[in-house]
């Protein structure tokens, strides 16, 4: 799927870009998705080379005291919710999708000391429920302006760099995956939003 990059959802209640929440000029926004996983130290390792920030949206099913995730805190990363194990929010009646959005919250700040103030639901899929819900916990939704779409390019990985440059305009966020074919591209993807003028930021 050549260059095609899934765009942003029409409904203006999620984040997609930065300047839904403060002024941005070149600058675009990393988000890594389905963590923590096996690649997390490596996709850290180049992160802190490049010095470039990003946000993880983590299920907490995934999450424990062992995990690394003092050092994304330390090097000057976000940790939001990804929901508890990545169910499709729709499918779920809401007495269920609060306890997926709240387990996450809870087990996420009980963790690691801070609150959590950032969800993005999996698959990129909600209802008026989960709205419902993410308001009552003081949860700003995010979502994401551009998709690399990695998931689809195990195999040709180059793909995702072609996904994403050229697209970028000033606050895009990016939505990524904590895979194997990220971290491959990696380098070469921030070294080529940056040729293009733009550089690296946080909320």
């Amino acid at each position: 799927m050549d260059n095609e990059v899934v765009y942003d959802f029409h409904d203006d209640r999620w984040i997609k870009n930065i300047k839904q929440i403060r002024p941005a000029q070149k600058e675009v926004m990393l988000t890594f998705d389905d963590g923590p996983s096996r690649k997390l130290h490596p996709l850290l390792d180049v992160l802190k080379e490049k010095e470039v920030p990003a946000v993880f949206f983590w299920q907490s099913r995934l999450l424990y005291k062992q995990r690394p995730w003092k050092r994304v805190i330390q090097e000057g990363h976000v940790i939001a919710s990804h929901a508890h194990n990545h169910k499709n929010l729709t499918t779920l009646p809401k007495s269920e999708q609060y306890k997926q959005i709240k387990t996450s919250v809870d087990k996420i700040r009980k963790i690691t000391g801070d609150n959590v103030h950032y969800f993005r639901p999996p698959y990129g899929q909600y209802n008026e429920e989960t709205m419902d819900i993410l308001k009552e916990l003081g949860l700003l939704p995010v979502m994401w302006q551009i998709a690399a779409c990695d998931w689809e390019n195990k195999h040709t990985p180059e793909r995702i760099v072609a996904n994403v440059v050229g697209h970028c305009r000033p606050g895009s966020i990016i939505l990524l995956h904590e895979l194997e074919q990220t971290l491959t591209v990696l380098p070469q993807l921030i070294d080529t939003i940056r040729r293009e003028g733009f550089e690296f930021a946080l909320f």
